[in-house]
């Protein structure tokens, strides 16, 4: 028989403390015994809503939530086990403890109780320390469950606002990518007998590659193609600030002096111009990046190259017969080593000939067994798409390129120049001078 204990107040355990205003509902056919059980639990710190049924009590827990839940098993109408399988049906934010009150402790009904979702059982008569005891044990177990869910409701709250700030990274990733690209102004340049095409594709939101050109004089233009060591932000930014040195107005351009005689800029010589970049890196420049570049001076009017290569890729000539060449000798990259010197080198386009400058990106694309691209694939293809002109066989080249990754994006940028020198140029008999004459050692 339960009495009604007198001995234990709500702050005599640790769990009433801390649960605070705790919900319970006694369900049973007896008064009596619905009165005896609100009585110790309103002792121990409940709030108490009773039932006399099944049913009634389910209508109750559809609108009610409650911490403890005391059950009769043997009720008239819906008893104890089916009110247990119809309230663990319900949707409910937070977890009630069940117990099951029963004369019949057989294992058989005992597993059957369990399966419908109880917690604990107590067997008739209830003597009031085990019954306080039990239920104590799931306040326990009530306050652990929300502490575990306030910890998850704090963790998906910091997870939202990573998300949040992960989509406005995001956002400003997508801009910066838009602008970079926009610094390519035109993909494709007419120079009236030579065409170039450019390809700028890097392998995040923003990349370390950068591409251009831009007129020397009437007769000369400027063709380059540089690589930032790393990826990212970093390294993106790193190469919009030196391709912007190639860019611009002819004053702040690195490849361009002014001669003072005359008033007019002319070319500063390719290997001048990588020294001047070494040195801005080093000393300028405060980054542990270094990058490397190909920087091309053609004469539109006779096909002849001046070009110098900073630890960039070998430069591709593919001759109006198909024939193939890589060309140059390497150098050393920009911004490793102080005082670093650079050769220049030419060659000569004939009509028909072309001109292809570009990033590692495409000759280091690895497919799924690590093999890289390399330079034989890069002749290989340009054999293959001889017949291919401009943007297009840009396009083809990326196409063929994703093929042999067999991914969904590069692991590096890929970037490219291709020059098509379709027929001498004619201009006005006023070219300057290849390059101002040096001083004089003194």
């Amino acid at each position: 028989m339960i009495g009604v204990d007198t001995s234990v107040t709500p702050q005599d355990t640790f769990a009433t403390a801390t649960i605070g205003a705790k919900q319970a509902l006694v369900v049973d056919d007896s008064a009596a015994q619905r009165l005896v059980l609100a009585k110790n639990l309103e002792r121990w710190g409940y709030q108490v809503t009773q039932a006399a049924s099944g049913d009634t009590a389910l209508q109750l827990c559809q609108t009610n939530r409650f911490d403890l839940i005391l059950s009769d098993w043997m009720m008239p109408g819906m008893n104890g086990l089916d009110f247990c399988r119809a309230f663990r049906a319900l949707d409910h934010e937070s977890y009630s403890y069940f117990i099951l009150l029963t004369s019949n402790n057989e294992k058989n009904a005992v597993a059957e109780g369990l399966n419908v979702g109880a917690d604990d059982f107590l067997s008739k008569p209830v003597g009031t320390s085990e019954l306080r005891a039990r239920i104590f044990a799931g306040e326990r177990l009530l306050a652990m469950e929300r502490q575990v869910k306030a910890r998850n409701e704090e963790l998906q709250a910091a997870l939202r606002k990573l998300q949040a700030l992960y989509d406005a990274v995001d956002r400003d990733l997508m801009e910066a990518r838009k602008l970079q690209q926009s610094m390519i102004r035109d993909r494709f340049h007419d120079f009236g007998g030579s065409q170039l095409s450019l390809m700028l594709h890097s392998s995040g939101h923003v990349g370390g590659d950068m591409v251009g050109t831009f007129p020397i004089n009437a007769q000369r233009i400027g063709i380059y193609s540089l690589d930032v060591s790393g990826h990212g932000v970093a390294a993106a930014l790193l190469g919009a600030r030196i391709g912007g040195m190639f860019g611009g107005a002819q004053s702040q351009n690195i490849a361009l002096t002014r001669n003072f005689t005359t008033g007019q800029m002319e070319a500063v010589a390719p290997h001048d111009v990588a020294a001047r970049m070494n040195s801005l890196m080093l000393q300028e420049i405060d980054t542990e990046a270094y990058l490397t570049v190909a920087y091309a001076d053609l004469d539109l009017t006779t096909g002849r190259l001046v070009i110098v290569q900073a630890g960039h890729p070998h430069p591709v000539i593919q001759r109006q017969d198909g024939t193939i060449e890589f060309i140059g000798e390497g150098g050393l990259p920009i911004g490793l080593i102080d005082g670093a010197t650079y050769t220049s080198f030419e060659a000569e386009l004939r009509p028909g000939d072309r001109l292809f400058l570009y990033s590692d990106g495409i000759t280091e694309c690895a497919d799924q067994d690590d093999n890289e691209f390399g330079e034989n694939g890069l002749r290989e293809l340009f054999t293959k798409l001889a017949d291919q002109r401009g943007l297009s066989l840009l396009d083809a080249l990326k196409w063929e390129l994703a093929l042999w990754s067999g991914r969904d994006e590069f692991s590096d940028d890929v970037s490219g120049a291709l020059l098509e020198f379709s027929a001498y140029k004619t201009v006005c008999p006023n070219a300057h001078s290849y390059y101002p004459e040096q001083p004089a050692d003194s």
